[in-house]
């Protein structure tokens, strides 16, 4: 026995030996596509860091080879390819072009369809692709990523704002302005009930040849976001959590109390105005503890006949200013399953969140029926003008009150006042689909979406507002909301190649009904706080007419909307596409003689690189030529404009007994009908160098005609002097374009470079006709004092966005404005008219772009994205107010003393105040690194830092030149506003 193991032993260590000693060959070769040899591709032996380039002319040598190695060849754009070297000292390898990035799949609407195959101005953004960090909104994940898709947080990071969606401009006057969102095929889908880990992808269907398919609601784009399904295969985990922190970005430039007591000592300011403290209120509003914290965990899989996925997640977000946070948590499933020989399909998906809010801090306020996301963001509005020798309290505890214009104690209105709302969403939704037969399908979709909320506010009997305007007595309000919709869709499908044909054809029906519910209910005189809000009736303003008098309402709405729509897809040797597109659509907000609509569009394609001519340019990998052509629709409007429908007016008395009368509410209109934008898109999908430089070209003209809009009408005959009508017309165009590109791909280190750029030009063209007028339309009132009237104009032929008012010419030597008179005299304020107003800036970014760099260095990858906008004026309306020392004797801004040290008068709205808005953000920059581990529990591991908002470039003299450029009052920094923020965020990423 013992020999035999010694006999063993002896063997295994010769193998050891011979292992050892075995041969190492050097191999050469040349590697080469198609078309030829291929300079820089990469060959490296596998399992090891042993590797080399093929050189100019495609020519490689590799020494240190063993002769069972395996060498393992690749190329951007080709398909990898593993050879055993078989002690070969010569390997020759032509490289096979990799079309995966042509035959990836988008979302089109009611479908999907591959990449080659579009036809219309069609973006998709993948998880991977999405913003790193920490996302307030589903939105920020694609901010900057899409070209010509606007996404803008006017209220910075506050945990409860949302964000402001445009895309490719303005197209309406009263109708809805933001894309349509659906979810999962849900039209209309509730963004609260995604989490940035639950996504897969989102996609932009941006001209109308593509959105036409969604007919009345496809005007503003569409925007479809698909969430993550199971897939077959071993039981997966994955657990996604981050810890981030705001800090403020830059804050206002105030006199601090020594300079303002240096100006009571130059006897600008009077001395009674120094309250003998040092108070820097808008530090005293921070919250420098913030922390928020995410976690969501997930679980799927399953077999190819049944699997699922399934996740829990928590989020709680705190903003940077006090009291103001939102807490949240849910989670979402979704179930396969198949059935019948593999032909019937069932997708279920389920999703709930559940969130409270604390909307007290940041400014926002509750009016008595229930609009609490209106908000002024008055509280650091007050930390810039508040006296800062002011105290906070009073000796005994109290709050301190100043007396000034516009003064209140923020920090006593955070103490005394209750803003919160509870709300809970739900979606449910389920696919039927049958394989009929071999290329022929049927399919019955249906969804519930139910979103309510509850808010409720409380003033206690030491705030400031009660003491003073409700005789010392408590105010609770309580405000209701119920929303919910349904939606059932049925589809045919159709797919079939006949040789060189492939045909894809799509008819549906589709049947969607909301409705909405609110009740609010307010009341005062609270003697005390004891029941704060949770007790209506004990008010005793119900029955003591002494108080203001207490109120309720309730209010229903609900709205149908029906089509029928079909779509053919064709393909001729996958060279030649073309897409038509027919919705026909009925709608109960539209009037008894416009209650239906047709939407058409038509879209071709021509791939050129795949032609015979082609082949002698090898450097040009894919050239697709897209053109487009779409029609339609808006019915984002109110309910019931098209009918006759009553509000309550006076009473009138009968028997000693008043009763409520009632009359018309509004001027019915029969002949109401949607907004119609018709679209002509013009693109050119490329790739040169095997792909190492991707992109697509996009030029679009689009015009919006019978604008919605609220005009004056004649009486008699009409009964209002107001009626909802169509009459105008606006013109949309601009050029997007999007780059890719790889510098460097080598085995250890790799650099991807993504460019996204667009122009802008939105026009109104008509606003009136023969029977309805109206000159222009304004816009951004501007507050008191002063009553400076409306900031922007829109009227015919002109832009949207105009800043119109004064010329400034320059101050008088006693401090007075002058401003230039239409025929070139100046003159003072006073003496200034209609006629000398004119366009004096315009807040609508002509050009928006922004570049991401990708590096990757053996298991560390960097993220550097970079976002900008424009060629578009700012006005700044906090140095206006806050930079005129007629603003004392509240605190100002230090230009009020430096630059504006001449000016002694009173606010004056002019292009003085008007500033270029361009910038370039610093946006994102994350540091990841992924771990190997070899341990069979842990499948991933990465754990990343991301930077948000970390730097600006900008000539522009405020806070941030980042302001609400949609819609039609672009370009306005307030005086109220959130603090802009740069956060910085550790996360964790884990699989199992």
């Amino acid at each position: 026995m013992k020999t035999i193991l010694r006999k063993e032993l002896v063997f295994f260590t010769a193998l050891f030996c011979i292992g050892i000693a075995q041969a190492q060959i050097t191999v050469s070769g040349t590697v080469s596509d198609a078309a030829g040899p291929l300079p820089g591709a990469n060959i490296v032996v596998k399992g090891t860091n042993n590797g080399a380039q093929t050189d100019f002319d495609g020519n490689y040598t590799l020494s240190g080879v063993a002769e069972d190695a395996v060498l393992v060849f690749s190329y951007i754009g080709f398909k990898n390819q593993e050879i055993p070297v078989n002690g070969q000292s010569t390997i020759d390898v032509t490289l096979q072009e990799d079309t995966q990035a042509l035959d990836e799949v988008v979302v089109v609407g009611y479908g999907t369809l591959k990449k080659k195959e579009i036809t219309s101005a069609v973006a998709s953004v993948k998880a991977k692709d999405f913003n790193q960090g920490g996302a307030r909104s589903p939105m920020d994940l694609v901010q900057g990523k899409v070209a010509g898709l606007n996404i803008t947080r006017t209220q910075g990071n506050n945990p409860n704002s949302g964000a402001s969606i445009q895309l490719r401009g303005v197209t309406s006057l009263k109708g809805t302005r933001s894309p349509l969102v659906v979810i999962d095929g849900i039209p209309g889908g509730n963004l609260d009930l995604l989490q940035q880990d639950d996504i897969e992808s989102i996609d932009v269907l941006k001209d109308g040849s593509a959105a036409a398919i969604y007919g009345t609601r496809g005007n503003a784009g569409v925007i479809l976001i698909t969430t993550k399904k199971g897939k077959a295969g071993d039981p997966r985990f994955e657990y996604n959590t981050y810890f981030q922190r705001e800090f403020v970005d830059e804050k206002p430039d105030y006199l601090s109390a020594s300079e303002f007591r240096d100006l009571i000592s130059q006897g600008v300011i009077s001395e009674d105005q120094d309250f003998g403290y040092n108070v820097d209120l808008y530090d005293e509003l921070i919250d420098k503890q913030n922390l928020s914290q995410y976690h969501n965990f997930s679980a799927s899989g399953g077999s190819e006949k049944s699997n699922y996925r399934a996740s829990l997640y928590y989020n709680d977000a705190n903003g940077i200013a006090k009291e103001n946070g939102r807490e949240q948590f849910g989670g979402r499933v979704n179930f396969n399953q198949r059935g019948l020989q593999d032909r019937l399909h069932l997708q279920v998906n389920m999703a709930a969140n559940f969130n409270k809010a604390n909307l007290l801090g940041g400014g926002y306020e509750l009016t008595d029926r229930g609009d609490w996301d209106k908000t002024t963001g008055s509280d650091f509005e007050q930390a810039i003008q508040r006296n800062p020798t002011a105290p906070v309290y009073n000796e005994d505890g109290s709050f301190y009150e100043t007396e000034g214009y516009n003064n209140y104690n923020p920090l006593s209105r955070l103490a005394h006042r209750k803003l919160e709302r509870d709300q809970q969403t739900f979606s449910g939704d389920a696919r039927l689909t049958l394989d009929i037969i071999d290329g022929l399908s049927a399919s019955a979709f249906g969804s519930y979406v139910r979103n309510t909320y509850n808010t409720r506010h409380y003033r206690s009997t030491k705030d400031w507002d009660q003491i003073r305007n409700y005789q010392g007595t408590g105010y609770a309000s309580k405000f209701n909301y119920l929303n919910w919709s349904k939606t059932f869709e049925t589809t045919i499908n159709y797919n079939k190649t006949f040789g060189d044909h492939t045909i894809a054809a799509l008819a549906g029906y589709s049947y969607q009904y909301s409705t909405t519910e609110t009740f609010n209910a307010y009341n005062n005189g609270f003697t005390n706080d004891g029941f704060m809000d949770w007790d209506l009736g004990s008010g005793d303003a119900l029955y003591n007419d002494q108080r203001p008098n207490p109120g309720m309402g309730s209010f229903k709405e609900d709205n149908r909307l029906i089509a029928f729509f079909g779509r053919v897809n064709y393909s001729f040797m996958d060279k030649y596409f073309a897409q038509v597109i027919l919705r026909r659509e009925g709608s109960s907000r539209f009037g008894a003689n416009h209650k239906w609509g047709n939407f058409p569009a038509a879209s071709v394609g021509w791939a050129i690189s795949e032609e015979d001519f082609m082949s002698n340019i090898p450097e040009i990998s894919n050239l697709k030529l897209r053109i487009g052509y779409g029609v339609t629709g808006n019915q984002g409007i109110p309910n019931y404009q098209s009918l006759v429908s009553l509000s309550t007016g006076g009473v009138y008395p009968q028997y000693g007994t008043f009763y409520q009368t009632y009359g018309a509410r509004r001027n019915p209109n029969p002949d109401l009908r949607w907004e119609e934008k018709k679209e002509w898109n013009f693109g050119l999908d490329f790739g040169v160098l095997d792909n190492r430089i991707s992109g697509s070209l996009d030029v679009y003209n689009r015009l919006t005609t019978d604008l919605l809009y609220d005009y004056f009408a004649q009486q008699p005959s009409f009964v209002h002097d107001r009626i909802y009508t169509n009459v105008g017309s606006l013109r949309n165009k601009g050029v997007e374009i999007v780059i890719s590109a790889t510098p460097i791909q080598k085995d250890d280190f790799s650099w991807n470079v993504d460019f996204a750029a667009n122009s802008q030009i939105n026009e109104l063209e008509q606003l009136s006709n023969d029977v309805f007028n109206a000159n222009w339309l304004e816009f951004a009132g501007l507050p008191s004092p002063g009553n400076l009237g409306p900031a922007i104009r829109l009227e015919e032929g002109g832009a949207v966005g105009n800043f119109y008012g004064k010329r400034f010419a320059g101050f008088t030597d006693d401090g007075k404005w002058l401003f230039y008179k239409a025929d070139g005299s100046t003159g003072l304020a006073s003496e200034m008219n209609e006629n000398d107003l004119t366009v004096i800036g315009n807040g609508v970014p002509k050009y928006q772009a922004s570049l991401n760099n990708t590096l990757t260095y053996k298991n560390f990858d960097l993220t550097i994205f970079f976002r900008g906008k424009f060629d578009f004026d700012i006005l700044n309306t906090k140095d206006m107010y806050f930079g005129n020392k007629k603003w004392l004797p509240n605190n100002l801004l230090k230009s009020a003393v430096t630059t504006h040290d001449q000016l002694d008068d009173d606010p004056q709205y002019s292009d003085y105040y008007i500033e270029k808005g361009d910038f370039v953000k610093l946006d994102n920059i994350t540091l990841g690194y992924n771990f190997d581990l070899k341990t069979k529990y842990i499948r991933n591991m990465r754990v990343y830092i991301t930077g948000r908002n970390i730097a600006t470039f900008t000539g522009y003299s405020g806070i941030d030149p980042e302001l609400e450029d949609t819609g039609f009052e672009p370009g306005i920094d307030s005086r109220g506003f959130y603090p802009r923020t740069k956060s910085w965020t550790i996360g964790l990423n884990v699989g199992f």
